[in-house]
């Protein structure tokens, strides 16, 4: 039982450590954070902080390795199986962005990091670009999305919204997951044209 009890303070002791460097970092930038700062924003000694992580830069490596690896995860489960009846499409894809839109919202100093500030941002939301392709795809070839659409313009555009919604107004407060996920589906889904002009508009293209 002791043994036992050692170990769960010990991951909570942990995740403390993880949770106030990611805060400390998100607020202050990498070279601004200094090891006394998060284990004061932990409530614990310096030293107690080097019983976990060898260093400032090893807990940062491994927020970061977190981030990436729960969202890659989460990505590729969202991918939508075959057989969805076409009433419900339109639901399921709304809720696929809406858990994105949650898992970036539900702790804002991780994505910060991982999206924003970490050297390593950009490959980060490239290999979320491949995850969605990969989502994409599977789903164009279960014939939910138009056969003509260019899947990989579909994948950069979503992340782009996803970044900049997710900068300018889910962290801040102003939107919500449910509401941006909305958004996103009506744009990409319907376009920008009013619902009766999108007939004549979409025989034009043919011509």
């Amino acid at each position: 039982m002791l043994v036992r009890e050692k170990g769960w303070k010990g991951k909570e002791s942990r995740k403390r450590l993880l949770d106030a460097a990611a805060e400390e970092f998100a607020l202050r930038g990498f070279h601004d954070t200094k090891v006394s700062t998060i284990v004061k924003q932990a409530g614990f000694t310096q030293p107690s902080f080097y019983l976990y992580f060898p260093s400032k830069e090893a807990v940062f490596e491994e927020i970061v390795q977190e981030f990436q690896s729960d969202l890659g995860e989460l990505t590729a489960s969202l991918r939508l199986e075959p057989g969805i009846e076409p009433e419900e499409l339109l639901k399921r894809v709304m809720q696929a962005l809406e858990k994105i839109f949650r898992f970036l919202v539900r702790n804002p100093h991780k994505t910060r990091i991982g999206l924003f500030l970490a050297p390593q941002a950009e490959q980060i939301k490239e290999a979320l670009t491949a995850h969605l392709l990969e989502n994409l795809r599977a789903e164009q070839a279960a014939g939910y999305f138009r056969s003509d659409v260019e899947m990989a313009t579909v994948a950069e555009c979503l992340i782009g919204m996803i970044e900049r919604l997710t900068a300018t107004y889910l962290l801040p407060g102003k939107k919500t997951p449910a509401e941006l996920a909305k958004q996103v589906v009506d744009v990409l889904m319907y376009g920008m044209l009013p619902r009766e002009k999108q007939a004549g508009q979409s025989n034009k293209w043919e011509e």
